[in-house]
Parts: C-alpha cells; structure tokens; sequence
C-alpha cells in the first residue's frame, strides 16, 4: 500500500485547509485509517482515525469540532478538512494505514503504511 498525503501550505490564523490522503497498490476497504502529525522538537501525535467500512470516526481534543474527515471510496481518498486553524496545528501532517485496526486507532504503533507528510504552516 503506497499512500501519498498531499495539500497542505500556509494559511493564517482562523482559516481552513483539506487534507487529501490517497492510497494506492491495493485496496484499503478493510484497513483503519489515520491522521498523525509532527511539530519540530516534538513526537508524532494521533489526530484523527476512522475505519473505511464504517461510518466511525474519532478525533484528539484538541482538534474536536474544528477537523472533519470525508472519504470517497471509489478513489481510495480520505480528506481532512481542517477549520479554525491555529499556529499550534503547525505540522507536518501524515497519513496512515492499518491492516489489523480495521475500525482505526489512535496509537501509532498500530499502523503499517504511512504517507510521506504534507507541511501545514499556521501563522498568527
């Protein structure tokens, strides 16, 4: 499974960005999903999960009621909008795949593929 996480850029304080992770080599109908992403100095931290079966979905915290997650399975692509962004998202952002995890998980060492991280810069 090759996944390629793309559309992230500069954007101030307050406004939005979608995420597109595409997954491509087999199909990712029965993996859990995830969003994690990496601030310089810091560990990679859990965002957001969801299961590509099913219509669940559960985010960090600190991103409840500003992320949404969307999903068209027919391109194998799952999106992140982000909304109300702050420049403490700041991050490099990564998808991820899991073959047992089929609902998802927020623990990263769950996950077997991972995206190449696409940069999200928040200035205030």
């Amino acid at each position: 499974v090759q996944l390629q996480a793309f559309g992230g850029g500069l954007v101030q304080a307050g406004g939005s960005l979608r995420l597109s992770c595409s997954a491509s080599g087999r199909t990712v109908s029965s993996y859990g999903m995830g969003w994690f992403r990496q601030a310089p100095g810091k560990e990679r931290e859990f965002v957001a999960t969801f299961s590509w079966s099913g219509p669940t979905t559960y985010f960090a915290d600190f991103v409840k009621g500003r992320f949404i997650i969307s999903r068209d399975n027919a391109k194998n692509t799952v999106y992140l909008q982000m909304n109300s962004l702050k420049p403490e998202d700041t991050a490099v952002y990564h998808c991820a795949a899991s073959r047992y995890r089929q609902s998802g998980s927020s623990y990263l060492g769950d996950y077997d593929y991972w995206g190449q991280g696409t940069q999200v810069t928040v200035s205030s």
